[in-house]
């Protein structure tokens, strides 16, 4: 973790983009963060979104905005996925950063020019598609909130709700690549085996207890060798940057088909994330201590263990989740926010994550996706599931129009968001990663589409 505090990050700076200079904004000039958009006309390409607007990678460089390592990184970024960049790192990325930063910068000296040129480099956000920043070709999902573990598992097992690995070790299972997608994409309802309460042998149906998961997201940059670990000081140069992450769960069929081997059709059916990857640089000046650990935990073993990780490994980053349902938007209520939690929550961070990731030979590509696990909190209001918050349906909790909700119903949308904030800094913006539950066909064992119940 060796990168530092640069112009980039400086509080005072402003930007020509007139929104990006707004206290309200997501992404002002400090933040700067990837992704792959498509104007109403013309094919996916990788963007810098800044205010409410988002800059052209590609035709920026051929305007001559970038030079040197920032246009080796400006090439690799012009899409329709962002992998080429992410195989570059951090470094590729940071001189990429320092050149947009310089060309959107209101004291740019050639600031005349670079307003002559913004209609041809500079996008409406509001007017493109946005898609996903990459080609995801592995995707793990961590298990490393601690209080989401705890409230779990004590709906299972009161007296003893942590399996007995999880303070030694970063557990994990491995999801489904080709289902993650990207924010605002429809969430069809899934169809598995489940058994109902009052049943003793499994049906084959819609999912009756469809639930969301509110996690952090972490993309891979350059990769590593089969058969060379990652050590844990060096794993955050691997990590190249964050998104949200809703790892959708089918809580019945889940809790039908996890033993022996874990989640399968629960959870292969959707992940999704949001469409700005928030680089390592950007999220520097939010970088916190790792979780503190009781004395009586275990400390990390000494693979796990490392310094300047434990000193400024987390991230404060203040997370929340709004939920509406079809009433509601009928009735032009705005969103209700049901849940606040905290990325500090982490009981490991993403650098422990990657290097136990690594730790037995495998080699992560650039892209990979490393979900965090469920980030609950100590309290009631930062349960960061429906599982936790509703005590698995039992207590279920109203919206403003009188409605109630144990599970996820069709129609429902959920919306994380997420924003970083820090005495002298400019606060920064994830955007959003939302969902509408749809309603996808069921079928009967033979494979015949039958009418949903």
């Amino acid at each position: 973790m060796n990168a530092a505090l640069d112009q980039t990050h400086d509080p005072a700076r402003r930007s020509w983009v007139p929104s990006a200079n707004r206290p309200e904004t997501n992404f002002p000039i400090q933040n700067l963060p990837l992704g792959v958009f498509a104007p109403e006309a013309g094919p996916p390409r990788g963007g810098i979104a800044i205010g409410d607007m988002i800059l052209d990678i590609g035709a920026a460089l051929d305007r001559g905005w970038f030079s040197g390592e920032a246009a080796e990184a400006a090439e690799a970024a012009r899409g329709p996925a962002l992998n080429d960049l992410l195989a570059q790192g951090n470094r590729a990325a940071r001189a990429l950063r320092r050149q947009a930063a310089a060309l959107l910068d209101a004291t740019n000296p050639d600031r005349g020019r670079a307003e002559a040129d913004s209609g041809d480099i500079l996008y409406a956000a509001d007017t493109c598609a946005l898609h996903l920043p990459v080609q995801v070709r592995n995707y793990t999902d961590f298990y490393s909130g601690i209080y989401h573990a705890t409230a779990a598992g004590a709906l299972m097992r009161p007296d003893d709700p942590l399996p007995p690995n999880y303070k030694y070790v970063p557990t994990a299972y491995h999801g489904r690549a080709s289902s993650v997608c990207v924010s605002d994409s429809e969430l069809l309802r899934p169809n598995g085996q489940y058994i109902d309460p009052d049943s003793s042998a499994p049906t084959f149906g819609r999912c009756q207890r469809l639930d969301f998961e509110l996690e952090m997201g972490f993309l891979v940059g350059p990769g590593n060798a089969r058969g060379a670990p990652v050590p844990v000081g060096r794993a955050s140069d691997h990590i190249f940057g964050a998104v949200l992450l809703n790892d959708w769960s089918a809580r019945d069929i889940q809790r039908w088909e996890m033993n022996p081997l874990g989640p399968f059709l629960g959870k292969n059916f959707g992940t999704t994330i949001s469409p700005w990857i928030i680089t390592a640089d950007a999220l520097l000046p939010f970088r916190c201590p790792a979780m503190r650990r009781p004395a009586t935990d275990p400390q990390p073993l000494p693979y796990l263990t490392d310094t300047v990780d434990q000193a400024q490994g987390g991230l404060d980053i203040a997370l929340a989740v709004a939920f509406s349902t079809e009433r509601m938007r009928t009735q032009q209520r705005p969103a209700q926010t049901i849940i606040r939690s905290n990325s500090r929550y982490l009981y490991w961070t993403p650098a422990q994550m990657l290097a136990h990731h690594t730790s037995g030979g495998c080699n992560l590509l650039p892209g990979d996706l490393i979900g965090s696990g469920t980030i609950s909190g100590p309290t009631r209001a930062e349960l960061s599931s429906l599982l936790e918050l509703t005590m698995a349906g039992k207590e279920p909790f109203e919206l403003t129009t009188g409605e109630r909700r144990g599970f996820l119903e069709d129609g429902d949308e959920v919306t994380f968001s997420a924003r970083c904030s820090r005495a002298g800094c400019i606060p920064i913006g994830f955007g959003v990663c939302r969902g509408r539950v749809g309603c996808a066909p069921a079928y009967n064992l033979t494979g015949d589409q039958v009418r949903p119940r």
